[in-house]
Protein backbone atom coordinates (compact mmCIF):
# COMPACT_ATOMS: atom_id res chain seq x y z
CA UNK A 1 0.00 0.00 0.00
CA UNK A 2 1.67 3.41 -1.00
CA UNK A 3 2.24 5.81 2.03
CA UNK A 4 1.68 9.61 1.98
CA UNK A 5 4.47 12.35 1.04
CA UNK A 6 4.46 14.23 4.22
CA UNK A 7 7.24 16.86 3.29
CA UNK A 8 5.85 19.02 1.02
CA UNK A 9 7.82 21.84 -1.10
CA UNK A 10 5.63 24.54 -1.58
CA UNK A 11 6.61 28.42 -1.96
CA UNK A 12 4.82 31.27 0.33
CA UNK A 13 3.56 31.88 -3.34
CA UNK A 14 1.97 28.30 -3.93
CA UNK A 15 0.14 28.82 -0.57
CA UNK A 16 -1.32 32.20 -1.51
CA UNK A 17 -3.02 30.83 -4.71
CA UNK A 18 -4.38 27.52 -2.64
CA UNK A 19 -5.78 30.01 -0.03
CA UNK A 20 -6.99 32.06 -2.77
CA UNK A 21 -8.61 29.12 -4.49
CA UNK A 22 -10.04 27.78 -1.60
CA UNK A 23 -11.61 31.21 -0.98
CA UNK A 24 -13.46 31.66 -3.86
CA UNK A 25 -14.96 27.56 -3.81
CA UNK A 26 -15.82 28.46 -0.54
CA UNK A 27 -17.86 31.63 -1.87
CA UNK A 28 -18.94 29.84 -4.64
CA UNK A 29 -20.69 27.07 -2.04
CA UNK A 30 -21.92 29.78 0.36
CA UNK A 31 -24.02 31.69 -3.01
CA UNK A 32 -25.98 28.28 -3.89
CA UNK A 33 -27.03 28.28 0.11
CA UNK A 34 -27.05 24.01 0.27
CA UNK A 35 -29.90 22.06 2.14
CA UNK A 36 -28.95 20.89 5.19
CA UNK A 37 -27.66 17.59 4.71
CA UNK A 38 -26.17 18.08 1.55
CA UNK A 39 -22.92 16.79 0.00
CA UNK A 40 -22.43 20.93 -0.92
CA UNK A 41 -23.12 21.63 2.94
CA UNK A 42 -20.36 19.22 4.04
CA UNK A 43 -17.63 20.08 1.17
CA UNK A 44 -18.46 23.54 2.47
CA UNK A 45 -17.41 22.74 6.04
CA UNK A 46 -14.59 20.99 4.81
CA UNK A 47 -13.01 23.86 3.22
CA UNK A 48 -14.01 26.30 5.97
CA UNK A 49 -12.10 24.19 8.02
CA UNK A 50 -9.37 23.75 5.53
CA UNK A 51 -9.29 27.88 5.34
CA UNK A 52 -9.12 27.80 9.16
CA UNK A 53 -5.89 25.25 9.58
CA UNK A 54 -4.29 27.25 6.79
CA UNK A 55 -4.72 30.32 9.08
CA UNK A 56 -3.71 28.81 12.16
CA UNK A 57 0.21 27.47 10.86
CA UNK A 58 0.41 31.41 9.92
CA UNK A 59 3.31 33.05 11.57
CA UNK A 60 2.72 36.30 12.52
CA UNK A 61 5.89 39.60 12.81
CA UNK A 62 5.32 41.58 15.54
CA UNK A 63 8.19 44.43 16.02
CA UNK A 64 10.93 42.85 18.94
CA UNK A 65 12.35 46.36 19.49
CA UNK A 66 9.27 48.57 19.99
CA UNK A 67 5.87 47.96 21.44
CA UNK A 68 3.21 46.55 18.85
CA UNK A 69 -0.15 48.26 19.10
CA UNK A 70 -2.91 46.73 16.67
CA UNK A 71 -5.26 48.24 15.08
Amino acid sequence: MPQYNDMFELSVADMELIETALQTTRDTLSETHPAAGSSEEDTLRRVHELLGRLHNQKIFYYPKDKVYVSG
